[in-house]
């Protein structure tokens, strides 16, 4: 492994990875040429790799609302243009306000059209929590299939998004792109990938660490 490349590593888990990342990242830019990796380092690295491709990406729609007296059935309003996303067998989580850590799955079985949006209502898959009326409710919801990439192969510089890609063995070059829906797990691409590239995720962080000490 390259010694700049240890000295990252070091200088990683000395001072935080989060307080070094935010530093490199908000000062500095990557330059067009590209970063070498051997067989080694990447598995040292635990190295992986994501192909850009067509995705169903998901995100979250949240509303409030309130349980029946059998604790089974939450009844919410959805407004706006979230409305039409929401559909009957849909997922979602929900949770007393005082109490974020007692998490209940769910599922959508109705969905009424109302004035500015629609009433939805959602069965638990257990009794909810006791003298707790009043929940949060997170509905897993669909927007299309986009071209899209995992979230944490993107790297942000101020109003920059970057990866890195694959162009041949063991070869990684920054590119810039353009996104448009952040999902769930997935993010769409609107600019500067194409089906088919292959972009680093796990490990991109110590891609772009070494690309930047280049410079």
């Amino acid at each position: 492994m390259p010694s700049r490349l240890i000295a990252v590593l070091l200088s990683f888990f000395v001072s935080g990875g989060a307080v070094f990342a935010q530093g490199v990242r908000a000062h500095t830019r990557p330059s067009s040429a590209g970063t070498a990796v051997s067989d080694a380092q990447a598995s040292a690295l635990t190295l992986t790799v994501s192909t850009a491709s067509s995705r169903l990406v998901q995100t979250w729609v949240r509303t409030a609302g309130t349980i029946d007296q059998s604790g089974k059935i939450l009844t919410a309003a959805v407004l706006g243009r979230d409305a039409p996303l929401v559909k009957v067998g849909q997922r979602l989580r929900a949770f007393p306000p005082s109490s974020k850590s007692s998490m209940y799955q769910a599922y959508v079985t109705r969905v009424v059209p109302a004035p500015g949006g629609a009433t939805v209502e959602a069965v638990l898959s257990g009794s909810g929590r006791q003298n707790a009326r009043h929940y949060v409710m997170e509905i897993v919801v669909e927007r299309g299939p986009f071209l899209a990439i995992p979230n944490e192969a993107i790297i942000e510089e101020g109003d920059r998004r970057v990866v890195y890609v694959l162009r041949a063995p063991g070869q990684y070059e920054p590119q810039e792109i353009h996104t448009g829906i952040q999902g769930e797990l997935l993010t769409e691409i609107v600019d500067g990938l194409k089906d088919g590239d292959q972009v680093v995720t796990f490990g991109s962080f110590f891609i772009d660490a070494e690309q930047k000490l280049k410079r």
